[in-house]
């Protein structure tokens, strides 16, 4: 019998198990280094975002394994009368477990707990070559409403 998915923060113990994950996908793979030790560079980002109050680092937890992450940010903004709205970053899903809707109760939860914290509205960005993420988020019903820039500074 498998276990329910179970949402939580990550502690420190879980960055090991994080970076796999961010490394677990043709784009990861050539920015990402899940060897032991990690690069202190992603202890130092994790630290930063555990101690900000409106970033989460989150992980999906099965059968005491963790299998999935993402990020949430809480942003403050003057539109839409100074609601504020929810970002969510750095999905991933184990790779051999893909295609069994975990991620969709992933991003019904991440969705769930920005509208507990206010948000009006809830935006990701998703890599132009990322086709299937791409039809997985339209699938739930999101929309793809504009075009995203990025400036790679190093």
């Amino acid at each position: 019998m498998v276990d329910a998915l179970r949402m939580r923060e990550a502690t420190s113990d879980d960055l090991p198990a994080i970076v796999a994950l961010l490394a677990d996908d043709e784009n990861g793979a050539l920015r990402e280094d899940a060897r032991l030790p990690l690069d202190p560079g992603y202890v130092t980002a994790f630290d930063a975002i555990a101690a900000l109050p409106n970033q989460e680092l989150i992980v999906a937890e099965q059968d005491g394994r963790i299998i999935g992450t993402m990020q949430l940010s809480y942003l403050p903004g003057l539109s839409f009368r100074g609601r504020w709205r929810g970002q969510i970053e750095a999905v991933r899903i184990d790779s051999a477990l893909r295609r069994h809707g975990l991620g969709t109760k992933m991003i019904e939860w991440a969705v769930e707990r920005c509208r507990s914290r206010g948000c009006k509205m809830v935006q990701l960005t998703s890599k132009r070559t990322r086709l299937d993420a791409h039809r997985f988020y339209e699938r739930m019903g999101w929309d793809r409403s504009h075009s995203g820039f990025k400036l790679m500074l190093d």
